[in-house]
């Protein structure tokens, strides 16, 4: 991958780029857009006539969007350059928010989420080829996390002020301050990200076969588990913590804060650590994950233990991603931006198969098994880590051997 053409001075710097923080604009302005709503069913079913279930599909349908539509996109317009690209998405974003803003009934509302879901991956995928292109190629991974920050402060700062914005003003109006946020985000990109020379794209049929390599595939259900892991028990986190925990109602926001902060956290940390040791980041990770939620599941109905240890779990949840969107970018090098962009929709299918996953569980088991099902999935999610560090190291052993074979031949 190479390096976008940065002035002398900015490349001495140990600092990250202004065009860096665009990136993280936008991450922040898309995480904002589909989590913010989650705080606002009751006023968008009462407003549309609607029932809350039905306005929570609101949420699935995004997710699904995101899932699907990601990957189809980013095929689609592979030959537009990327500052074009990440232009066209930010409009497409801003209008779509602006339909949702004004939408008169529950199916224009659902249409327009449809619409602006299809460039939340795509974003991503492209962002992250841009975001590891403006740093050194030892800071890949912690350039990917500075983008993906916008994301998760987006849980903490974003939609609790959206949210803050819709109990007041009307949940409209929390759309609007999210359209405001994307054309921040498209003006950002326009000043300060550089046009990159792309080389010829990828045919189509290229890009497809770079992303079906099997063990890319590997490193992708890996990070749905990941996801899962995290969804089956974050959906249902609320009357876990009111019902097992004990925790009053209205202290569960902030311990969903504490949560989005050691999200935070996590995401920074594991950048830092992939750029170190990217396989053994990823194994380490889903481990960890898989024996916090274990350790949630025997100290969930003691409130201080569970808060301490939701605080951990939001480091762990997302100290895998910088991780993964490398290794994924590194694995397709002839459709980075396409793996890219299907590593959200794997991500994205993982939070709808998550949050079911985690229904059937209440309904057969109750709430308390959840987290002992999250931690099964993050270590299923381990196992496959190493399979794919053994599949590397098997590679890396028959290339050297292929060498010395050369070497042993030409003597």
């Amino acid at each position: 991958m190479k390096n976008v053409n940065l002035p002398a001075a900015e490349k001495r710097a140990d600092r990250y780029p202004l065009a860096l923080f665009s990136l993280t604009a936008g991450a922040f302005a898309i995480g904002m857009t589909e989590f913010v709503i989650m705080g606002l069913l009751p006023n968008v079913a009462t407003d549309l006539g609607v029932s809350i279930p039905q306005a929570g599909q609101l949420i699935t349908g995004y997710a699904l969007s995101v899932a699907i539509g990601a990957p189809i996109l980013a095929v689609a317009t592979h030959r537009i350059p990327q500052k074009k690209l990440l232009c066209l998405l930010m409009l497409l974003f801003i209008i779509g928010n602006g339909i949702a803003a004004v939408a008169p009934n529950y199916g224009v509302l659902m249409g327009a989420r449809l619409f602006t879901a299809l460039a939340h991956g795509t974003f991503f995928g492209v962002g992250s080829i841009l975001a590891a292109g403006l740093v050194a190629p030892n800071r890949r991974a912690a350039a990917v996390s500075v983008m993906m920050a916008g994301l998760t402060v987006a849980n903490i700062i974003g939609v609790p002020f959206g949210t803050f914005i819709g109990h007041h003003l009307g949940w409209r109006s929390s759309f609007g301050a999210v359209v405001v946020m994307g054309i921040v985000t498209l003006i950002g990109i326009i000043a300060l990200i550089p046009d990159v020379r792309q080389e010829g794209g990828s045919s189509a049929i290229r890009q497809i076969r770079a992303l079906i390599q099997p063990k890319l595939l590997v490193v992708l259900i890996a990070g749905a588990l990941g996801c899962s892991s995290l969804f089956t028990v974050f959906t249902y986190i609320a009357p876990l913590l009111q019902d097992v925990t004990g925790i009053a109602e209205h202290n569960v926001t902030w311990v969903l804060v504490l949560f989005g902060i050691g999200v935070t956290i996590g995401n920074i940390v594991g950048g830092k650590l992939a750029d170190w040791k990217l396989m053994p980041t990823l194994i380490i990770g889903f481990a960890s994950l898989a024996a916090i939620l274990a350790l949630l599941a025997l100290v969930d109905d003691i409130p201080a233990a569970a808060v301490i240890t939701i605080f951990v779990w939001g480091i762990a949840a997302f100290v895998v991603l910088p991780g993964l969107q490398v290794r994924i970018m590194t694995l397709a090098k002839d459709a980075p931006a396409l793996a890219s962009t299907s590593n959200h929709s794997a991500l994205n299918f993982g939070n709808a198969g998550g949050a079911f996953l985690g229904g059937l569980v209440i309904t057969h088991a109750g709430l308390e098994v959840l987290p002992w099902t999250g931690a099964l999935l993050s270590l299923l999610g381990s196992l496959l880590a190493i399979v794919v560090m053994v599949w590397d190291k098997k590679e890396d052993n028959g290339l050297k051997g292929g060498v010395r074979h050369k070497a042993d031949a030409a003597s």
